[in-house]
């Protein structure tokens, strides 16, 4: 079975690209455009690898990172933190609140898979 892939960004664009990407390399692909929606679809479905915009309507990603590790099997999925420039202070946050690893926007089909190696899913 392909992994699956939760991809929690506010913009469309973004969703659109990494499902894009994904599907191309067979990668099941959810999108949530909030972080309630991404943890009801965490709830149903947990995925092996969560990528989730460091600001997303509802919560931040640090709020959100820390409710998918409290949940039943939180502790599985890979959580890729994502953010527009770097920013030392965000990324140990994230790190502290429980991601894995982070990614910078704008990316590329070889950024998000070289990144996807890199924690595993692929």
């Amino acid at each position: 079975m392909a992994p699956h892939f939760l991809v929690a960004d506010d913009s469309s664009v973004i969703r659109r690209v990494a499902r894009r990407i994904c599907e191309d390399l067979e990668i099941r692909v959810s999108e949530a455009e909030d972080a309630d929606q991404a943890l009801e679809l965490c709830r149903r479905d947990m995925p092996d690898a969560v990528m989730v915009d460091w600001h997303m309507p509802g919560m931040d990603a640090f709020d959100f990172i820390r409710e998918v590790r409290g949940m039943d099997h939180g502790s599985d999925p890979k959580i890729l933190f994502c953010l527009t420039e770097y920013n030392l202070a965000q990324v140990a946050r994230a790190k502290r609140a429980g991601a894995d690893d982070h990614l910078l926007k704008p990316f590329d089909k070889e950024v998000i898979e070289a990144k996807l190696k890199d924690i595993g899913l692929l």
